[in-house]
């Protein structure tokens, strides 16, 4: 019953906030503000909700190390997503035509960081670390990122390999990058910083969601196996080697550390709550 207080609680006002940014997309500085709204209480709801149902602190969430925390994923994401466009134009299949819109990044600024965050706190800090909890680290990892991809299966454009990709690369980095911090700040982060500079800096599609109209006026042609096709260059090669790769740096991170949860060790940490209580 905790688990569906908890899941209920989250996905209720993500989807609220989500379909209340979206309603107001043609008005930026409304957009910008609704999503702001959307991220304070998407947090404000899940430390509540997580504290008292699970009679704990919420440590993922906690405000000592957020700003750095933040601020590394948003580099992470941007960089990453920066080596990916690099080699496509370099490839001749990334093409800048002008500048775009300013007033559409606000609006994409807005909307990703909304989106960033709901969808850390539901896949990443409730799917991932409920799963974890009983099936260890790796297993969790695995199944996350498979209900991560399928959810982008539902989008306009998606494709089967773009959700596959997005099983790889984010859905495991993510949940790796969680792994290594027992923090969501990093992965908020990060989600934020690549899904922003692909949108809102490069212009092109994000997760088959259609056009972007972001700072550069852009456009990919070629080989859907380079460019990602109408999912966007989330789908393309690049992506998912540089997210494996990313996954391998963070899970190595998490074992350096002692994060990672054996199946084993889970069980018995389950077992013994069960007899505690």
């Amino acid at each position: 019953m905790k688990l569906v207080w908890q899941i209920l609680a989250v996905v209720a006002v993500g989807a609220v906030g989500g379909q209340s940014v979206t309603a107001v997309q043609g008005n930026p500085w409304l957009s910008l503000l609704l999503a702001g709204l959307t991220v304070v209480l998407s947090v404000f709801v899940y430390r509540w909700v997580v504290g008292r149902t699970e009679r704990r602190p919420v440590t993922e969430l906690a405000r000592e190390g957020a700003r750095g925390a933040l601020a590394r994923g948003l580099a992470i994401g941007v960089a990453m997503f920066g080596c990916v466009i690099a080699n496509i134009y370099l490839l001749g299949d990334y093409k800048v035509h002008g500048f775009g819109s300013p007033t559409g990044a606000v609006a994409l600024f807005g909307f990703m960081a909304g989106a960033a965050v709901t969808e850390e706190l539901m896949f990443r800090g409730l799917l991932f670390r409920l799963v974890e909890r009983g099936l260890g680290t790796y297993i969790a990892l695995a199944l996350s990122g498979v209900v991560f991809g399928a959810v982008h299966l539902l989008n306009k454009d998606a494709t089967l390999l773009g959700g596959i990709a997005i099983a790889i690369e984010a859905g495991g980095m993510l949940a790796a990058a969680y792994a290594a911090t027992r923090s969501l700040w990093l992965p908020i982060g990060l989600h934020f910083g690549w899904n922003f500079a692909e949108s809102g800096i490069f212009g092109t599609e994000v997760s088959g969601n259609g056009d972007t109209h972001g700072l550069l006026d852009a456009s990919t042609s070629g080989t859907k196996l380079i460019t990602g096709g109408e999912f966007g260059p989330e789908a393309s090669v690049y992506s998912v080697l540089f997210g494996a790769l990313l996954t391998v740096a963070f899970l190595w991170l998490a074992h350096r550390r002692g994060h990672i949860v054996p199946r084993q060790r889970a069980e018995r940490v389950d077992a013994l709550a069960t007899l505690a209580r």
